[in-house]
């Protein structure tokens, strides 16, 4: 009896190792709950439109160019650090001092900036927008 008693011991010291691929699949395939983190419902933000969320890389702005296309930008302009606005027309704009960027790309397209948002890596999941 003792014997099982250390195969179980043994199994259940084979569960941590199998908690170390989930992490390094999270990216790619590892599911929201494998390292994903969850940012909105697709629902939430329309084609043609974005929104800036809250997520797990800090503050996101989403923007979704087609039913199967979002793309992930840091909403800080870098001119001078003032929160950009979601997109209009096609174009993100800094309320601050009217630096414009290209929603799909996010590249600078006025300045006063002189070079364009980050990207923040996001993918569609499901229903959800989530970290990639």
């Amino acid at each position: 009896m003792v014997a099982p008693v250390s195969l179980a011991a043994c199994s259940s010291a084979d569960t941590p190792p199998p908690a170390a691929p989930p992490a390094n699949g999270g990216a790619t395939s590892g599911g929201s709950s494998g390292g994903a983190t969850a940012l909105a419902k697709l629902s939430d933000v329309p084609v043609g439109s974005g929104k800036i969320v809250n997520g797990g890389p800090g503050k996101v702005l989403l923007v979704r160019s087609s039913e199967t296309e979002v793309r992930g930008f840091d909403p800080v302009c870098p001119h001078a650090g003032v929160a950009v606005s979601p997109p209009k027309g096609g174009t993100i704009t800094c309320p601050g001092h009217g630096s414009v960027f290209d929603a799909s790309t996010g590249a600078m397209k006025k300045g006063p900036a002189t070079t364009g948002l980050t990207a923040v890596a996001v993918k569609i999941e499901g229903d959800s927008i989530v970290t990639a």
